[in-house]
């Protein structure tokens, strides 16, 4: 099943979103609906409501009566407080309830108007954001929905900022154009996409991609920082730490379009027994690689050991973000050698020029071998003897400045 977090400010046309993927295919599950249904007539929300706010809540119909909710409920922050304690656990109840009766093989669109404000989007494998310009937004809704001009300028100012969206979203819809130009787009998505990455959640598939360098993208930093935290609650207290590693997490430098991360863990047990919960949130395991390359040549306290560079890696099912997943044992070889890599190309711009230059000579070597696997393999053939001696030039670096992990 793939879960995608559906979400953009009022007025920038995530219901015209959310329709096309609906008739596409999608599974939605739409926040506001429940938020209504949790609090029809003869539901126990409703009862709640009154028992904490009156039964001049109610229409003479036993309907709520919103606004006059509204007026109290938003009154003070107690009074808040009190309508989401009794609200929100029943929109959650009910969207598990939805989301756990879809079929396995399911793209669910949860439409959730304030998912960044919420901080939700590590639930998801996904988060779509919906875009238009405020000023356009602000017209909009004056000339689409007859919203006072003032009122709408109001609720976008109450709502997340264009900052925060881009922040969270790993798909940015641009809903700037003409009506109906964004079904396109959407329909691209949906099978480019959002239809290939479920299957290959289901299939325990990952993404392979070609040795190739792109320049390097600002955003690589916030990408990572979205599926960090997408991995931390899956993996909870067996994560020690769990880190942005390699080249894309060295500002400036270019890199093959791969996130590495890292989680680091107490045993190579630990790691293997989180191999299917990464699996369903889209990293299935590389069964065939269990082990880094030891670096014989500095036997230093064990380090030449193959014992001590066992390791696990997951590889990210979702075509449009590649990614890889080092899961590593604490205070082993390669899981230090991993962060003081990183930090000392961060800290001495000649190293990193010198490795990228390393990298471009690997790419073109790699350029000239037809098979993609045999490509990656040549790749990092011409890349290992460089980085032999970067074990030791990066450790010396790390003592001359008192580097802690």
């Amino acid at each position: 099943m793939l879960r995608l977090g559906l979400t953009g400010g009022i007025g920038a046309g995530k219901s015209t979103v959310s329709k096309i993927l609906s008739e596409l295919g999608g599974v939605i599950v739409d926040a506001d609906v429940i938020a209504r249904e949790v609090v029809e007539p003869g539901t126990p929300g409703l009862a709640k409501l009154v028992e904490a706010f009156g039964d001049d809540i109610l229409l003479p119909d036993g309907a709520l009566d919103r606004p006059a909710l509204a007026s109290k409920a938003f009154a003070t922050d107690e009074t808040r407080a009190t309508l989401n304690s009794i609200v929100h656990p029943l929109v959650g109840a009910r969207t598990a309830e939805l989301v756990d009766g879809a079929p396995q093989d399911a793209i669910v669109v949860q439409d959730i108007p304030l998912l960044v404000e919420g901080k939700m989007g590590a639930l998801f494998q996904l988060v779509a954001v919906v875009y238009v310009d405020a000023e356009e937004r602000v017209h909009r809704l004056v000339h689409q929905r007859n919203m006072p001009e003032d009122d709408a300028r109001a609720r976008i100012a109450a709502q997340a900022s264009d900052d925060d969206r881009r922040a969270a979203a790993d798909i940015w819809i641009d809903n700037s154009g003409a009506m109906g130009a964004i079904e396109a787009n959407v329909r691209a998505l949906w099978s480019d996409r959002l239809v290939p990455f479920e299957k290959n959640i289901r299939d325990g598939v990952t993404v392979a991609t070609p040795p190739v360098l792109v320049d390097a993208d600002p955003t690589w930093g916030a990408q990572a920082e979205r599926l960090v935290a997408r991995l931390a609650l899956v993996c909870g207290s067996a994560a020690a730490r769990i880190d942005h590693i390699g080249s894309t997490a060295v500002p400036g430098v270019d890199a093959r379009d791969v996130l590495d991360i890292q989680i680091t863990v107490a045993t190579l047990d630990d790691a293997d027994s989180l191999a299917e919960s990464l699996r369903r949130i889209g990293f299935p395991r590389i069964e065939e690689i269990t082990f880094d390359d030891p670096e014989p040549g500095y036997g230093i306290g064990g380090e030449a050991d193959p014992a001590v560079w066992g390791k696990r890696i997951h590889g990210s099912a979702d075509p449009g973000r590649p990614a890889a997943v080092h899961i590593r044992v604490d205070g082993w070889p390669a899981q230090q050698f991993a962060l003081v890599f990183r930090d000392w190309l961060r800290a001495d711009a000649d190293a990193a020029a010198e490795y990228g230059a390393v990298k471009r000579t690997a790419q073109a070597a790699a350029a000239e071998v037809d098979d993609p696997a045999d490509a990656v393999e040549k790749y990092e053939s011409v890349k290992a003897p460089w980085f032999d001696g970067a074990y030791t030039r990066a450790w010396t670096w790390a003592d001359e400045t008192g580097w802690k992990a």
